[in-house]
């Protein structure tokens, strides 16, 4: 393994850094050795360089699994700009922009591949993954692969299985935001049992927290004003809802604020004109929906404001972190509205299947079990939402009932359950929703706490490094000060 004088000439070399950051090292060390590692570091704190640096060491190629298209996308070209061969594979290919880049892979070409967790179902592209003999396996935002992280996906509970398939290349599982709960179903999930964690805590002093409190829109509308004209600088104003962000950015724009907007139901060519204008500066403004900032790499937002109550102190913590990536000081506020939690409310009702749903999806696959479908079979006979059909298949092969073989095909394990059975299968389900509304009590009280608010932060995350009572960083210790 290189030594630490040449870890850092590398670093300079390939990315004209003089140092590491906390934890950089470590993480690249653990990598370079071959040992699967859990990586928790804040929003801003560098987790690309930590596999980026050993993928170019490495013999082999670099797979980065990413939920998200535009992620990959700036990742891959800021990684060209550095001279370095990177591709993404999604589904905004076309035939021959595939074609090309798996021949380019098959020759040994790339030296980081870009995917999403669906792109890894096809086997053919499994195949090529093979022959290309991956060295290392990166799974960004890996709270994604676990029930209980605030943002779980179904498709990333198959890259356990995709790892070992491709040989158990070195692991990196990279996260922001994990509880210890989270953590040890990461380590379960992606079948890394003795991986090492590499954690460099939560505290981020260089971001003041505050929470401003409001009794109707007209009065959230008034505060957000209000903030807003103490702000210098760009920052992110996060909304609810998409008519949320409508309402906001007219409001803002016809007080003189110079203000975009970003959510998912705009179309994509407007999506991304919206991102450029905010990331050159042109406009310092972005209302939006939790849609927006995954992977954005904008060092100096100096403020992000949540006009309404996110969903759990995860996502709170993720979003409301980027701001002050660069290290200067920048301020966090919360526009807090007892009211909110009913929108969270009506949000979770219906959220994940029950019963009666996992009932519905067992009829259908046993209606054409012998022909031994795929997803979107079941899908055409299932009366459920296509994400609450795949929650139900995902609980399914937890528990053994289906099995999915390499192909996609779906085969069915337990056939005979009972409208009892596939409800005690249910309650899987039942305890996350409960898990769900305890995260919204907890933002909740932080946002009602009489307290240091970094520190509820901090006990929430069970970061016990940091041990002071009063950050000096936050409303009520300001509150507080003699």
């Amino acid at each position: 393994m290189a030594s630490r004088v040449g870890l850092t000439s590398k670093l300079r070399e390939h990315f004209g850094f003089r140092q590491f950051r906390p934890g950089q090292e470590k993480v690249v060390r653990s990598a370079l050795a071959g040992r699967d590692t859990i990586v928790l570091m804040p929003t801003g704190s560098g987790k690309s360089l930590c596999f980026q640096l050993p993928g170019l060491e490495m013999d082999g190629p670099t797979l980065v699994v990413s939920p998200l298209i535009a992620l990959m996308k700036d990742q891959t070209e800021a990684l060209k700009r550095r001279g370095f061969e990177a591709v993404a594979f999604n589904s905004t290919m076309t035939a021959r922009e595939r074609q090309e880049a798996e021949e380019t892979v098959a020759r040994g070409g790339k030296e980081f591949l870009y995917t999403t967790p669906e792109q890894l179902a096809n086997r053919d592209f499994r195949a090529l993954l093979r022959q290309a003999a991956i060295d290392l396996f990166v799974v960004d935002e890996a709270h994604c692969v676990s029930h209980w992280g605030h943002d779980f996906r179904p498709d990333y509970l198959e890259l356990g299985a995709v790892i070992e398939e491709l040989g158990h290349p070195t692991v990196l599982a990279m996260t922001a935001t994990a509880t210890e709960e989270v953590i040890d179903d990461i380590l379960r999930q992606l079948r890394i049992p003795d991986a090492a964690i590499v954690h460099t805590g939560f505290d981020r002093p260089n971001l003041h927290l505050a929470v401003v409190a409001t009794v109707d829109d007209d009065q959230r509308r008034e505060r957000l004003a209000e903030r807003l004209g103490n702000e210098s600088g760009s920052g992110i104003i996060y909304a609810a809802t998409v008519k949320a962000v409508g309402e906001l950015t007219e409001h803002l724009q016809g007080l003189g604020f110079a203000a975009a907007s970003y959510h998912g139901r705009m179309k994509a060519a407007d999506r991304a004109a919206s991102q450029d204008r905010f990331m050159s500066g042109a406009v310092p403004i972005m209302v939006a929906t939790n849609a927006f900032g995954l992977g954005i790499d904008k060092p100096d937002i100096r403020f992000v404001i949540h006009a309404h109550l996110p969903g759990s102190i995860e996502a709170f913590y993720q979003e409301f972190g980027r701001a002050g990536r660069d290290g200067r000081p920048s301020r966090c506020t919360l526009l807090y509205s007892p009211e909110d939690r009913k929108l969270h409310t009506f949000f979770q009702s219906r959220r994940y299947p029950d019963g009666e749903d996992l009932v519905n999806a067992h009829h259908a696959l046993k209606r054409i079990a012998q022909d031994l479908p795929k997803l979107e079979e079941v899908q055409a006979i299932c009366p459920l939402p296509k994400m609450r059909l795949k929650l139900a298949l995902s609980l399914f092969r937890t528990k053994g009932i289906v099995k999915e073989d390499l192909s996609g095909h779906l085969h069915l394990l337990q056939p005979d359950l009972t409208h009892d059975d596939l409800a005690r299968v249910a309650r899987d389900y039942e305890e996350r929703d409960l898990r769900d509304q305890v995260r919204l009590q907890r933002l909740v009280d932080y946002a009602e706490t009489r307290g240091c608010r970094w520190r509820h932060l901090l006990d929430y995350f069970g970061d016990d490094d940091q041990t002071f009572e009063r950050c000096g960083h936050c409303d009520r210790c300001a509150a507080m000060a003699p």
